[in-house]
Protein backbone atom coordinates (compact mmCIF):
# COMPACT_ATOMS: atom_id res chain seq x y z
CA UNK A 1 0.00 0.00 0.00
CA UNK A 2 1.46 3.48 -0.77
CA UNK A 3 3.07 5.46 2.00
CA UNK A 4 0.73 8.38 2.58
CA UNK A 5 -3.26 7.87 2.10
CA UNK A 6 -5.04 7.95 -0.62
CA UNK A 7 -8.10 10.59 -0.99
CA UNK A 8 -10.81 8.42 -1.64
CA UNK A 9 -12.97 9.79 -5.07
CA UNK A 10 -16.24 11.12 -2.75
CA UNK A 11 -13.85 13.26 -1.27
CA UNK A 12 -12.80 15.39 -4.79
CA UNK A 13 -13.83 18.20 -5.36
CA UNK A 14 -11.45 19.99 -7.96
CA UNK A 15 -12.80 19.79 -11.43
CA UNK A 16 -9.19 18.62 -12.69
CA UNK A 17 -9.20 15.70 -10.45
CA UNK A 18 -12.50 14.75 -11.40
CA UNK A 19 -11.83 14.84 -14.83
CA UNK A 20 -8.64 12.62 -15.26
CA UNK A 21 -10.90 10.40 -12.66
CA UNK A 22 -13.28 9.74 -15.26
CA UNK A 23 -11.06 9.25 -18.20
CA UNK A 24 -9.02 6.74 -16.39
CA UNK A 25 -11.66 4.65 -14.17
CA UNK A 26 -15.02 5.82 -15.18
CA UNK A 27 -18.11 7.64 -14.13
CA UNK A 28 -18.30 5.62 -10.44
CA UNK A 29 -14.95 3.63 -10.14
CA UNK A 30 -12.90 4.56 -7.28
CA UNK A 31 -9.08 3.22 -7.66
CA UNK A 32 -8.51 2.90 -3.71
CA UNK A 33 -11.89 0.12 -3.38
CA UNK A 34 -11.81 -1.24 -7.28
CA UNK A 35 -8.19 -0.92 -8.64
CA UNK A 36 -6.71 -1.28 -11.58
CA UNK A 37 -5.91 0.86 -15.14
CA UNK A 38 -5.64 0.01 -18.66
CA UNK A 39 -1.88 -0.88 -18.91
CA UNK A 40 -2.53 -2.85 -15.78
CA UNK A 41 -1.26 -0.71 -13.12
CA UNK A 42 -3.30 -0.06 -9.66
CA UNK A 43 -4.16 3.34 -10.20
CA UNK A 44 -2.94 4.40 -6.73
CA UNK A 45 -1.36 7.28 -8.07
CA UNK A 46 -3.67 9.29 -8.86
CA UNK A 47 -5.42 8.97 -5.29
CA UNK A 48 -1.56 9.74 -3.17
CA UNK A 49 -1.60 12.57 -5.60
CA UNK A 50 -4.84 13.97 -4.96
CA UNK A 51 -3.61 14.94 -1.41
CA UNK A 52 -2.46 18.41 -2.84
CA UNK A 53 -4.74 19.85 -5.79
CA UNK A 54 -1.64 22.14 -6.35
CA UNK A 55 0.86 19.21 -6.98
CA UNK A 56 -1.70 17.19 -9.24
CA UNK A 57 -2.63 19.69 -11.42
CA UNK A 58 1.59 20.97 -11.58
CA UNK A 59 2.03 16.71 -12.32
CA UNK A 60 -0.75 16.73 -15.06
CA UNK A 61 0.52 19.68 -16.83
CA UNK A 62 3.84 18.39 -17.00
CA UNK A 63 2.16 15.20 -18.81
CA UNK A 64 0.44 17.51 -21.18
CA UNK A 65 3.44 19.62 -21.92
CA UNK A 66 5.86 16.54 -23.69
CA UNK A 67 2.97 15.87 -25.41
CA UNK A 68 2.20 19.10 -26.83
CA UNK A 69 2.09 19.39 -30.61
CA UNK A 70 4.39 22.43 -30.12
CA UNK A 71 7.55 19.97 -28.75
CA UNK A 72 9.91 19.52 -31.66
CA UNK A 73 11.93 16.76 -29.58
CA UNK A 74 11.50 13.38 -31.41
CA UNK A 75 9.25 11.31 -29.37
CA UNK A 76 11.03 7.72 -29.59
CA UNK A 77 14.34 10.09 -28.27
CA UNK A 78 11.92 11.32 -25.40
CA UNK A 79 10.58 7.27 -24.66
CA UNK A 80 14.37 6.18 -24.25
CA UNK A 81 15.03 8.75 -21.62
CA UNK A 82 12.23 8.03 -19.69
CA UNK A 83 12.42 4.14 -19.96
CA UNK A 84 16.45 4.68 -19.55
CA UNK A 85 15.90 6.85 -16.02
CA UNK A 86 12.97 4.48 -14.78
CA UNK A 87 15.58 1.74 -14.92
CA UNK A 88 18.44 3.68 -13.17
CA UNK A 89 16.45 5.35 -10.83
CA UNK A 90 14.75 1.59 -10.22
CA UNK A 91 11.15 2.60 -10.60
CA UNK A 92 9.24 -0.27 -12.12
CA UNK A 93 6.61 2.22 -12.68
CA UNK A 94 8.19 4.59 -14.50
CA UNK A 95 10.36 2.04 -16.29
CA UNK A 96 7.11 -0.47 -17.04
CA UNK A 97 4.51 2.23 -18.41
CA UNK A 98 7.40 3.75 -20.72
CA UNK A 99 8.08 0.39 -22.40
CA UNK A 100 4.80 0.42 -23.14
CA UNK A 101 5.03 4.04 -24.92
CA UNK A 102 7.97 2.82 -26.88
CA UNK A 103 6.24 -0.30 -28.19
CA UNK A 104 3.28 2.18 -28.79
CA UNK A 105 5.80 4.54 -30.82
CA UNK A 106 6.90 0.96 -32.83
CA UNK A 107 10.22 0.55 -31.06
CA UNK A 108 10.41 -3.30 -31.40
CA UNK A 109 10.45 -5.67 -28.17
CA UNK A 110 14.19 -6.79 -28.82
CA UNK A 111 15.28 -2.82 -28.24
CA UNK A 112 13.02 -2.04 -25.68
CA UNK A 113 14.14 -5.05 -23.89
CA UNK A 114 18.02 -4.00 -24.86
CA UNK A 115 17.25 -0.69 -22.69
CA UNK A 116 18.97 -1.95 -19.62
CA UNK A 117 22.33 -2.86 -20.95
CA UNK A 118 22.27 -0.28 -24.06
CA UNK A 119 25.57 0.15 -23.96
CA UNK A 120 26.66 -3.13 -25.05
CA UNK A 121 23.90 -3.62 -27.71
CA UNK A 122 24.05 -3.12 -31.31
CA UNK A 123 20.27 -2.49 -31.84
CA UNK A 124 20.97 1.35 -31.04
CA UNK A 125 22.13 3.43 -33.01
CA UNK A 126 24.94 6.85 -32.78
CA UNK A 127 21.76 9.39 -32.11
CA UNK A 128 19.78 7.31 -29.73
CA UNK A 129 23.12 5.80 -27.95
CA UNK A 130 23.82 9.39 -27.42
CA UNK A 131 20.82 9.93 -26.08
CA UNK A 132 20.59 7.07 -23.40
CA UNK A 133 24.16 8.25 -22.43
CA UNK A 134 22.72 11.80 -21.68
CA UNK A 135 19.72 9.96 -20.11
CA UNK A 136 22.23 8.16 -17.45
CA UNK A 137 23.78 11.97 -17.41
CA UNK A 138 20.75 13.36 -16.00
CA UNK A 139 19.82 10.61 -13.58
CA UNK A 140 23.08 8.61 -12.25
CA UNK A 141 25.28 11.33 -12.64
CA UNK A 142 23.20 14.04 -11.45
CA UNK A 143 22.93 16.13 -14.25
CA UNK A 144 27.08 15.97 -14.90
CA UNK A 145 27.86 15.60 -18.46
CA UNK A 146 31.01 15.12 -20.54
CA UNK A 147 30.94 17.24 -23.11
CA UNK A 148 31.73 15.04 -25.94
CA UNK A 149 28.36 13.86 -25.07
CA UNK A 150 26.68 17.20 -25.35
CA UNK A 151 28.76 17.88 -28.31
CA UNK A 152 27.27 14.07 -30.17
CA UNK A 153 23.62 15.61 -29.09
CA UNK A 154 24.34 18.99 -30.85
CA UNK A 155 25.20 17.07 -34.38
CA UNK A 156 21.03 15.67 -34.76
CA UNK A 157 19.35 18.33 -32.24
CA UNK A 158 18.71 21.61 -31.88
CA UNK A 159 19.25 23.78 -28.94
CA UNK A 160 15.44 23.88 -28.14
CA UNK A 161 15.28 20.00 -28.72
CA UNK A 162 18.17 19.28 -26.04
CA UNK A 163 15.92 21.83 -23.41
CA UNK A 164 12.91 19.48 -24.35
CA UNK A 165 14.71 16.47 -23.88
CA UNK A 166 16.64 17.75 -20.47
CA UNK A 167 12.86 19.25 -18.89
CA UNK A 168 11.39 16.12 -20.01
CA UNK A 169 13.63 12.92 -18.77
CA UNK A 170 14.95 14.82 -15.84
CA UNK A 171 10.86 15.72 -14.76
CA UNK A 172 10.81 11.28 -14.34
CA UNK A 173 14.02 11.43 -12.65
CA UNK A 174 11.81 13.19 -9.97
CA UNK A 175 8.61 10.78 -10.80
CA UNK A 176 10.67 8.11 -10.42
CA UNK A 177 11.88 9.17 -7.04
CA UNK A 178 8.58 10.04 -5.89
CA UNK A 179 6.98 6.77 -6.87
CA UNK A 180 9.68 4.69 -5.20
CA UNK A 181 9.42 7.14 -1.50
CA UNK A 182 5.41 6.85 -2.00
CA UNK A 183 4.93 3.21 -2.88
CA UNK A 184 2.90 3.91 -5.58
CA UNK A 185 1.91 2.04 -8.20
CA UNK A 186 4.72 -0.57 -9.10
CA UNK A 187 7.28 0.50 -6.43
CA UNK A 188 4.68 -0.83 -3.84
CA UNK A 189 7.23 -3.76 -3.42
CA UNK A 190 9.71 -5.33 -0.67
CA UNK A 191 13.03 -3.61 -0.48
CA UNK A 192 15.63 -5.66 -2.16
CA UNK A 193 19.17 -4.92 -0.40
CA UNK A 194 18.65 -6.69 3.06
CA UNK A 195 20.59 -8.77 4.83
CA UNK A 196 19.65 -12.37 4.68
CA UNK A 197 19.77 -14.70 7.26
CA UNK A 198 22.59 -17.04 7.94
CA UNK A 199 22.04 -20.62 8.69
CA UNK A 200 21.69 -21.67 11.96
CA UNK A 201 24.42 -22.06 14.28
CA UNK A 202 26.76 -19.51 12.91
CA UNK A 203 28.65 -17.37 15.27
CA UNK A 204 29.90 -14.15 14.21
CA UNK A 205 32.80 -14.10 16.62
CA UNK A 206 34.38 -17.96 14.62
CA UNK A 207 33.94 -15.80 11.62
CA UNK A 208 35.96 -12.95 12.77
CA UNK A 209 38.57 -15.06 14.48
CA UNK A 210 38.89 -17.58 11.51
CA UNK A 211 41.98 -17.85 9.26
CA UNK A 212 41.72 -17.09 5.94
CA UNK A 213 42.48 -20.68 4.71
CA UNK A 214 39.34 -21.95 6.99
CA UNK A 215 37.12 -19.79 4.91
CA UNK A 216 37.26 -21.66 1.86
Amino acid sequence: MPAIRQVPRAELTNATMLAYFERLFGPDRDPITEPGTATGSPGDWWSVFANSEEVFEHAVNGFKLYRSPNIHLDPVFRELGQTRVGWTIGSQFVFSQHCKLLRALGVSDDKIKAVPAWQVSDLFNDQERAVLAYADCLSTGHGRTPPEVMAKLKTFLSDEEILEFTYIVSMYVMHAIMSRALKTEFDDRPEAIVEVDAPEGFSTADFLSSRPSDQR
